[in-house]
């Protein structure tokens, strides 16, 4: 990879903007609706306090939340994996002090991701590298998933090496036009049982799911 690429700035982002965005305006008008009508209810005993202190508490920190969706972006520059809401959070892929597999199961939906911890501030970035429903699904792009693969073979990590394999077989998947559910990251997330919200998969495990991969 040349030094021009390895500082090239590349999106993470699995969603796109616009679906983000819409996603975030829903959460706002609700936390609206919800508040003002349980506000309304307590209007009606306690009058204008009543109504605007609910309002407030619920209403609030719901709105909060969708605005810091609506901002948030991921994206990779040199080593760094970087994140954007409220502010911007930092972590260098080649010093990472942990690196894993994330599945989370909400409603049907599995979210397959990389969790990634270290320097420079010791902070954690969960970056999403595909959703599935069914047979289907959303996958990260697949310059983003090059990008990422190079990078963590670039470190010389052991655990970063095996997830540079995983994301390279699903490269390969994809250039064979393999179906979604025969991609490695969709088998890796439906392997892990269902049950719980999120699940990290032992790095033990990743190398051995990638070792029986062909």
């Amino acid at each position: 990879m040349s030094e021009e690429q390895s500082q090239e700035t590349v999106t993470l982002d699995l969603l796109d903007r616009r679906v983000v965005r819409r996603r975030a305006i829903g959460v706002a008008v609700a936390a609206v609706v919800i508040g003002a009508a349980i506000g309304g209810i307590a209007g009606l005993f306690a009058g204008a306090v009543g109504f605007f202190v609910p309002l407030v508490v619920l209403a609030l920190p719901l709105l909060l939340m969708a605005y810091g969706e609506a901002r948030k972006t991921y994206w990779l520059c040199g080593t760094e994996v970087a994140a954007r809401a409220f502010g911007t959070r930092r972590v260098d892929l080649a010093t990472a002090t942990a690196l894993d597999v994330l599945i989370t199961d909400i409603r049907g939906t599995r979210t397959i991701s990389l969790v990634v911890t270290g320097p420079p501030r010791h902070r954690t970035l969960n970056v999403a590298l595909a959703m599935y429903a069914g047979t289907g699904g959303k996958e990260l792009g697949v310059y983003a998933l090059r990008r990422l693969a190079d990078t963590l073979a670039g470190t010389g990590d052991t655990r970063a090496l095996v997830l540079s394999e995983l994301i390279v077989a699903q490269l390969r998947a994809e250039a064979r036009g393999d179906a979604a559910a025969d991609r490695p990251l969709y088998k890796l997330a439906s392997a892990v049982p269902g049950g719980g919200v999120a699940r990290r998969v032992a790095n033990t495990d990743v190398a051995k799911f990638v070792a029986m991969l062909d």
